[in-house]
């Protein structure tokens, strides 16, 4: 049986282990992964930018010493600028754009050995919870194409679900790692804010509330990852405590009995899906199985008060974002160049005051201060990572009255019927009821994680959520290990697979 057989199997490391032994080289990989990008890639609204010439010409050069010298690789098309290739941040607006150098972290992609091979659909600038955008369409899950693959990294989620290469990167302002590796059956770590450079276009994203790292289906790959990207950036505006040693080596090691608190109760929305309770109700029986000491708790929070703040950072981000890369691209942006959401988001946040965003931001940093307390007492804190099990295609964008009005206040620019436009409006309300746990730890700035350990009835994976103490990936790492070793979950493949 030829090695390359083998390639589905195996995670990243794997993989590079087999080229270190000389066993396959880097080319041959590469090839295998154009193969199924372009068997499955498409046939999922994955992949939206093929790399395949820039990956074919490095895989036959001289590649870097790193851990993953020769493996394939995807990069979300959002942020993540690499040299030479289509940056469209999932917008038609960006059409045409070709960044002429490497984002600081897919440089250090590459210096781990890294080969990119494409780049993968994102919802427009990272917005939504799902992929659907007129610029490449649906983003399909591969357990059931029906629905959705979650977002904004829902392409990186749905090509490391299919098998076409075994990580891919991803970025989290509000759940966007940890809701596709919920919705595709794999694992997400959201790594403490700052840890991973954001350079040298910007120092930060939505405030902070951004990270970038991956999705994998091993967390060892997320470990090994994070160490080749964590260091320091230069010139940050902050980065957490130093990891105390390699966050490879933390997962092969047990954690000490945690104190977890478990709750499925939501913090922003109302209602949950019994799959979903029953999703952390198996995973609090692991864990106590295990060792750890679990106890149902929750933090307080004031969830309409976070979502009006949260919603109005957002609106402020996208006026920015739309105003500087007009600038930047010398053009003219208009609401036919953008989601009829995205457009009607800038135009709120054109509509509002300094004075607004500075308090929507004390807001937020201000419940980052009063959640604390809670972490002093539990290690981790459990919860779904979705309201929802993998939703319908189609089922969450604006529709009807909300499309409308947003498509009509959004051309009108005036002040006073946007601000008609908020965070209780029923479209954006139904965003926070599907992921109403994942923006808060943003806000935080907290790790973060989704674990697949768990699959319903219809054989959809619903991830387990735990959060961890503010710099503490390590404790997260060790559990997440623990976790894979009791229930695996590598061997699980979705129908539509390469």
């Amino acid at each position: 049986m030829s090695r390359i057989a083998e390639y589905g199997d195996l995670d990243a490391l794997g993989l590079a282990a087999l080229v270190r032994a000389g066993e396959v080289a880097p080319h041959e990989l590469v090839e295998e992964a154009i193969r199924r990008a372009e068997s499955v890639g498409a046939e999922l609204g994955a992949v939206v930018t093929p790399m395949y010439e820039q990956a074919r010409h490095l895989s036959r050069g001289t590649l870097p010493e790193g851990p993953f010298r020769g493996v394939p690789f995807l990069l979300k098309d959002l942020l993540a600028a690499a040299a030479g290739a289509p940056l469209q941040s999932g917008s038609r607006f960006f059409r045409g754009h070709v960044p002429a150098h490497d984002a600081e972290i897919v440089r250090r992609y590459r210096a781990a050995g890294l080969v990119p091979v494409a780049k993968t659909a994102t919802s427009e600038f990272g917005l939504t919870p799902y992929v659907e955008t007129l610029a490449h369409g649906a983003c399909k899950n591969p357990w059931d194409p029906t629905r959705s693959a979650g977002g904004s990294s829902g392409g990186s989620g749905a090509a490391v679900a299919a098998r076409i290469v075994p990580a891919a990167s991803g970025g989290d302002g509000g759940g966007s790692i940890r809701i596709p590796a919920s919705c595709c059956g794999l694992f997400g770590l959201k790594p403490t804010r700052g840890r991973t450079p954001t350079g040298p276009d910007r120092a930060e994203g939505w405030q902070g509330f951004a990270v970038q790292h991956v999705l994998t289906r091993s967390v060892r790959d997320s470990a090994a990852l994070l160490d080749a990207t964590c260091l320091p950036e230069p010139g940050a505006p902050y980065y957490p405590p130093p990891p105390a040693r390699p966050f490879l080596d933390e997962v092969a090691v047990d954690p000490a009995p945690l104190r977890v608190a478990i709750t499925t109760r939501p913090l922003l929305g109302q209602v949950v899906h019994p799959d979903c309770v029953a999703a952390v109700t198996d995973a609090a029986k692991l864990l106590g199985d295990l060792g750890h000491h679990i106890e149902e708790a929750a933090p307080e929070l004031d969830g309409p008060a976070f979502s009006r703040a949260f919603f109005a950072i957002l609106c402020g981000e996208v006026a920015a974002e739309i105003d500087l890369s007009a600038r930047a691209l010398g053009k003219r942006a208009s609401p036919d160049d953008f989601e009829v959401a995205t457009w009607a988001l800038g135009q709120i946040g054109h509509a509002m005051s300094a004075a607004d965003f500075v308090a929507a931001r004390r807001h937020l940093y201000d419940t980052a201060l009063r959640l604390a307390p809670f972490f002093s007492k539990y290690d981790v804190l459990l919860t779904p990572t979705l309201a929802q099990p993998p939703v319908l295609l189609g089922s969450l964008g604006p529709k009807g009255a909300s499309a409308a009005i947003m498509r009509v206040l959004g051309r009108a620019r005036a002040s006073s019927l946007l601000k008609m436009l908020t965070s209780a409006d029923p479209s954006v309300e139904q965003i926070y009821a599907y992921i109403p746990w994942t923006p808060v730890f943003n806000v935080t700035g907290q790790p973060a994680m989704s674990v697949p350990l768990h699959w319903n009835a219809a054989g959809l994976p619903i991830g387990a959520h735990f959060v961890g103490r503010y710099g503490d990936e390590a404790t997260l790492l060790r559990l997440a290990g623990q976790l894979e070793r009791a229930r695996p979950w590598a061997g699980r493949r979705p129908p539509v697979c390469a």
